[in-house]
């Protein structure tokens, strides 16, 4: 049984946060509004890895085993709020997403800190 979850791009993701504040900076009185923001679309793990392969160029070793425990089989967002209320939509798909990851971490092999340097 695969599992399938709705991975988003960190600029959507991003743009979805900018929009949500928009809306509070110019609706007077909102309150507590609550949007999921995510694709809306469901991705198995195997259809994330199999795009992450591509993006890399490399091979990713993997094991199969069983759902753990309390894991749902399929999460997905419900992003019609989002996109009516916020004017919303995630633009990127885990192509994308895969391919700015990669690219991102190559040219950042120590992510935000500097490499260490030999004394």
């Amino acid at each position: 049984m695969q599992l399938v979850r709705d991975y988003i791009h960190v600029m959507d993701l991003s743009d979805g946060h900018t929009a949500a504040l928009d809306k509070l900076f110019k609706t007077e009185d909102l309150g507590c509004e609550v949007y999921n923001l995510g694709t809306g679309r469901g991705t198995s793990v195997l259809e994330m890895v199999a795009a992450f392969e591509k993006a890399s160029g490399k091979k990713i070793p993997l094991r199969i085993a069983d759902r753990r425990p309390g894991d749902a089989e399929t999460v997905y967002a419900s992003t019609e709020k989002a996109e009516r209320e916020l004017n919303w939509k995630a633009k990127y798909g885990i192509e994308e997403m895969c391919r700015d990851q990669w690219n991102w971490a190559s040219k950042n092999p120590w992510g935000y800190e500097p490499p260490e340097t030999s004394a």
